[in-house]
């Protein structure tokens, strides 16, 4: 469904999501990429991101249903609060990522563009005799997303409610809610609204009318990728285990247990040292063309990890989200990597590190790497 707001001046469609559906339903950006990073920074932006897919999930056992089915402890989840959550394989690999809210009966889960088919299926295939009724509603809903320093002042002008914590979640007239989520970038404020779809118009331009500005995904994905915050399918693949990543904290409840895939998540949390780790990387920018996610990351003729989402960031030039061996990680000195011809630098705050003279050497490929970002 193409939204109604790709159709303001300047919008310029996603053509491929980096999860992996093609979309062309919302806008990229409308045309100033990096000034729309920075209002978002600094000011206040509303990003449409109605392309993500929703499953509603409303019944008198759906929290204890999803407790068991997922990573997270849902079992006793108030009323208007949220959280994330995963549905791993029985080998404890990422197969859904879900962001969750909870209010007035009903489960609302959020996920990535194209992945609602497939999880509201498996819901479905798991009900059996429970009292729940799992639907995929893309249809009828939509997300929205305010980042910014005024998002609360946006909020209070447009009339709508102002969560105060990290997923606390407030209705709206219409079956709508607000829901307030983990800052972005450098402690950015960030809330999602659920709007009815035939609403997205009137809602956004009741947004615009109390001082946001629009804004593509491409930049809440650069916020989002300096904030370490990955995509499913972008910054995961098959292999991935929540041990790799920050959904470890974000996303698993570590003692709660009898889920699938939860032997995986115990066994390498208590040996502390997960196969790989998502870290923030640096590329040269000397390409027009970003890598896509899955780019092999090598260290000489041996393939060490893959790049995930890659972003032109306003501050820190062309950055990535990658997924890197540990054992690649943690050697002294750490070795030359690339993505192809690509010259690849972990930041210096993600490297396993013992000595000083680490440290400073990555950061001076840091700043090496950035003099060669193209726009720096």
């Amino acid at each position: 469904m193409t939204s109604p707001l790709l159709s303001r001046p300047g919008a310029v469609a996603v053509q491929s999501d980096p999860g992996g559906a093609v979309t062309g339903s919302v806008a990229a950006h409308y045309g100033e990429p990096l000034p729309e990073q920075r209002r978002a920074a600094e000011g206040v932006v509303l990003v449409d991101r109605s392309d993500r897919d929703v499953v509603a999930v409303p019944g008198p056992d759906r929290l204890s249903w999803l407790h068991s089915l997922t990573s997270q402890h849902l079992e006793r989840l108030p009323d208007g609060a949220g959280t994330e959550a995963l549905v791993l394989s029985p080998h404890g690999h990422v197969e859904h990522h879900v962001v969750v809210a909870d209010l007035a009966g009903t489960t609302w889960l959020d996920t990535e563009p194209g992945a609602g088919t497939e999880l509201a299926g498996w819901l479905d295939r798991m009900r059996f005799m429970l009292r729940v009724e799992p639907a995929l509603v893309t249809d009828a809903w939509a997300v929205l997303t305010l980042v910014g320093p005024r998002t609360d002042d946006v909020l209070a002008a447009a009339g709508l409610p102002r969560p105060a914590e990290p997923y606390e979640v407030q209705a709206t007239d219409g079956g709508g809610w607000v829901r307030r989520m983990p800052p972005l970038g450098d402690g950015v404020p960030t809330v999602d609204l659920l709007v009815p779809r035939a609403a997205v118009a009137d809602r956004a331009d009741a947004l615009l009318g109390a001082g946001a500005v629009l804004a593509g995904v491409d930049a809440l994905a650069a916020l989002a990728v300096e904030a370490h915050r990955p995509r499913l399918g972008a910054d995961s693949d098959h292999r991935t285990i929540p041990n790799e990543t920050p959904w470890l904290s974000t996303a698993v409840h570590l003692e709660k247990g009898c889920y699938r895939g939860q032997e995986t998540v115990a066994r390498v949390h208590n040996l502390g040292r997960p196969p790989r780790r998502l870290v923030l990387v640096h590329l040269d920018g000397m390409s027009e063309q970003l890598p896509p996610p899955g780019t092999p990351v090598t260290a000489g003729a041996r393939e060490v990890g893959r790049l995930g989402t890659v972003v032109r960031h306003h501050e820190l030039g062309v950055v990535g989200l990658a997924l890197l061996k540990s054992a690649t990680l943690e050697k002294e000195p750490l070795p030359e990597l690339r993505a192809g011809e690509t010259v690849v630098v972990v930041d210096p705050d993600d490297l396993v590190v013992t000595t000083d003279d680490t440290v400073l050497a990555a950061r001076e490929r840091v700043r090496a790497v950035r003099s060669a970002t193209i726009g720096r």
